[in-house]
């Protein structure tokens, strides 16, 4: 036994020196190498004489060896081959291999056989090749990352439809189940996690060999533990180490800590030689950064830099994976942030899902998001931030405040960022256990009722102090100079002169307040508690449904279209003189536009329908006789459409005529009516699909004279043929829409058409991310055709 301890003490010294091992609270392990924990000392040793460590400590060190033994060279024509490099160096003795950028072909990495051969190569004074001078220095030296293999069968996630979303939550058991089952849902695979952790490393790579000492950084919704598949990859690059290393260089004669002869930026081998960090403007670091992501990082395209942010970055498109991200080098808090909501995560298990599913229902609601830009809505943050204000305020509290997780901090966590406190726990072993004990199904219930007649303007919500922060008393205060005070104020935990909501304006506060008043009276119904022994939604499903869950299933999705005298073709010369007749002829022009969208656009079947806009006509939509759906399935079996140009296809389309007024008001109650069917998911994936065809095979000049109709048209059939070659027997969705004439509303201007979208009974869940696509696709194309027909 003495023998066994002693050899492994042993090991663990060996690995210690390594910084292999990390001693873990309550006497456990952690192998930072194998990504391995163990509970105790024995089992430690038994992991050190493994297989697998002692394979990843072999791997480890051929690498540094291949590491300590290569060049970075770059200087050299885009273009030259690798043997051509390989003959070069070989005249300075033997070439292991040589790594080609492949992508951009500016750079490559040269293994020599030897140390030897290695100081060879950097003794000679100048290098040239093909008449361009070389530049080569050592390869710069990188920790390894084990990075473990793929499980089995973690295939490429396939959108989530609404459709199969609500049948997977409906077969859950409880709405708690339903709530943890949507974290599994949403979260990264596998396989997006394996992309995410390459991508890092690459940056890293690259970003090393231009700035020496630099650190890339991921934050936010990628590392925080609320990651949702698709989401942005925000990325840190911390240059301290770099402006350390330039401002050592300047001072030769006096060697610091940390400073070596291949980080000397007056070389011509650095990037930096010509700029100096410490007095170069954010802008001028920004376009650099954008310069490397351009022409040294293989597979990134659509670089971009963005001043006009809160933070200024450098946006870029990962091109074969479709992934998006940004680059920044003054968010330092945002790593504050993100390491808080970790801690939150692991401070308690309910975190993520009531997160989860508040995002969600949010964004279900148009209350969050902006899929076309700016605009009066909460993002992400804001309504993470929301949740965990309200756990704060629980009796007794799910999370502990801001203020309580600094008291429990140690002296060496003590952390100032831009001149703000961010001093919290590192170690999440050393907050106590809540003693609240409610489950996910009541936690969510009470967060609607708590915020449904919340006075969001007459106060600060603060997490740091846990507690709703008057604004008379906030107004007195040293931050309140920079805080911007709206509708809706919600204070960064840190950043306390930053309200994350300000640009949420005074309606979008109101309609918070009234989506959460409908979810909570919603909440009080057994349709929520219970699981439905009918087969029919249940639980948080109806909750995703967009305005109130109780209502949508009989009243519909409602969109409005204002009726724009000035976006189409003049109306005849004859209706000019009454008004009526000229909002007829738009009326009727609108509704062709929206049978055109469905139809052409969008390859939905849609057949004008005599009925009208009641009640009756709404209950009966869907009772069709069996003649009439097999000829609506010929026709799109056929492939045969009418053009709209034609004569036919527009009073096919357009509403019969109708007898003109003689009164100037709006013919309120004209009405148009289609019995419709969506057969293909044709509103999931469009952006990716739109960018493919603008860089491939759409012609610019056509695209433009188009507008955008012939592309999305286009978008459309290819989504069609990517979900399946054959045409389906039945329609994902069936729906009619009817469209009528109104006035005004109070405070909106002038007339406008009332679009009812009105799905059948059992597909009311399956339709809301149809609609929601639907409220910002449909009017655009609207306008499109209306200036087209000019």
């Amino acid at each position: 036994m003495a023998g066994e301890g002693e050899e492994g003490g042993g090991l663990l010294e060996g690995s210690a020196l390594l910084g292999d091992v990390e001693s873990l609270p309550r006497g456990g392990f952690r192998c930072r190498l194998c990504h391995v924990t163990v509970a105790n000392q024995p089992s430690l040793d038994d992991h050190l004489r493994g297989k697998k460590h002692q394979r990843l400590e072999n791997l480890r060190t051929v690498r540094q060896t291949q590491e300590r033994r290569s060049v970075f060279v770059s200087g050299f024509r885009k273009g030259t081959p690798a043997s051509e490099l390989s003959s070069y160096f070989q005249a300075f003795g033997e070439v292991a291999n040589v790594v080609m950028d492949k992508d951009k072909g500016v750079y490559a990495i040269v293994e020599l056989q030897s140390e030897a051969v290695l100081e060879k190569v950097l003794a000679e004074p100048q290098h040239s090749l093909g008449g361009q001078r070389l530049r080569v220095k050592p390869r710069e030296k990188k920790d390894f990352k084990y990075n473990p293999p793929r499980k089995q069968g973690a295939a490429k996630r396939e959108q989530l439809s609404p459709e199969k979303l609500a049948q997977n939550l409906c077969q859950a058991d409880d709405v708690d189940a339903q709530m943890s089952l949507m974290v599994r849902l949403f979260e990264f695979s596998e396989s997006e996690r394996r992309l995410r952790d390459l991508l890092v490393t690459l940056f890293q790579e690259v970003f090393l060999e231009f700035f020496p000492g630099s650190a890339i950084l991921p934050f936010g919704s990628s590392v925080n533990g609320f990651d949702v598949s698709g989401c942005d990859l925000d990325l840190f690059l911390d240059l301290e180490k770099t402006k350390s290393f330039q401002a050592s260089a300047k001072a030769p004669n006096i060697p610091q800590d940390g400073a070596s002869p291949e980080l000397d930026t007056h070389s011509e081998d650095s990037i930096l030689s010509d700029i100096d960090l410490a007095t170069t403007t954010v802008p001028e670091v920004l376009e650099l950064i954008a310069t490397v992501l351009k022409k040294c990082v293989p597979g990134v395209h659509r670089v971009q830099t963005v001043l006009s942010a809160r933070r200024p970055v450098v946006k870029f498109c990962h091109k074969e994976s479709g992934l998006r991200g940004d680059v920044s080098i003054n968010n330092k808090l945002a790593l504050c942030n993100t390491r808080f909501l970790q801690l939150c995560i692991e401070a308690d298990e309910r975190v993520r899902p009531l997160v989860y599913v508040v995002r969600h229902w949010a964004k279900q609601q148009a209350l969050a998001g902006n899929p076309f830009g700016g605009g009066p809505l909460l993002n992400n943050y804001a309504l993470t931030l929301l949740v965990l204000f309200f756990l704060q305020m629980r009796n007794p509290p799910v999370l502990p405040t801001v203020n309580h997780l600094k008291e429990l901090s140690n002296a060496d966590e003590q952390t100032t960022v831009d001149g703000w406190d961010c001093t919290f726990p590192k170690d999440s072993s050393r907050l106590d256990p809540s003693g609240n004990k409610e489950n996910l199904c009541s936690l969510l219930a009470e967060f609607f009722r708590e915020f449904e007649d919340y006075d969001f303007a007459g106060c600060v919500i603060s997490l740091r102090e846990g507690r709703p922060l008057p604004r008379p008393s906030l107004l007195a205060s040293e931050v309140s100079n920079k805080l911007k005070l709206g509708p809706f104020n919600l204070q960064d935990p840190f950043e306390l002169s930053h309200n994350v909501s300000a640009n949420v304006n005074e309606k979008t506060a109101l309609r918070f307040q009234r989506c959460c008043r409908d979810a909570a009276k919603y909440c009080r119904s057994l349709q929520y508690q219970r699981k439905s022994t009918k087969g029919k939604i249940w639980g948080i499903v109806r909750l995703f449904q967009p305005g109130n869950p109780e209502a949508v299933a009989t009243d519909g999705f409602v969109l409005n279209l204002p009726l724009k005298l000035s976006a189409g073709p003049p109306p005849p010369c004859e209706l000019l003189n009454r008004a009526g007749d000229l909002h007829q002829a738009w009326f009727q022009k609108i509704c062709a536009g929206v049978a055109f969208t469905l139809r052409d656009v969008l390859g939905c079947s849609c057949f004008e329908t005599p009925q009208g806009c009641g009640e009756e006509a709404v209950s009966s939509g869907f009772q069709q006789p069996e003649e009439q759906i097999e000829v609506k399935m010929k026709l799109l079996s056929a492939g045969t459409k009418r053009p709209l140009d034609s004569e036919e296809g527009e009073g096919a389309l357009s509403p019969s005529a109708k007898k003109s007024r003689t009164d100037a008001s709006l013919p309120v109650g004209e009405s148009t009516t289609w019995d419709c069917s969506a057969w293909q998911h044709v509103w999931l994936g469009r952006r990716r699909v739109r960018r493919q065809l603008r860089g491939t095979d759409l012609d610019p000049t056509t695209t433009e004279n188009a507008g955008s109709l012939e592309l999305e048209a286009k978008v459309s059939r290819l989504l069609s043929q990517q979900e399946g070659e054959a045409t389906p027997t039945e329609p994902l969705l069936r729906f009619t829409v009817c469209a009528q004439a109104t006035e005004a509303a109070s405070g909106e201007p002038g007339p406008r058409v009332r679009l009812r979208f009105t799905p059948a009974l059992e597909q009311a869940a399956a339709f809301q991310e149809f609609f929601h696509f639907l409220q910002g696709f449909l009017p655009r194309m609207v306008e499109q055709y209306l200036v087209s027909k000019t």
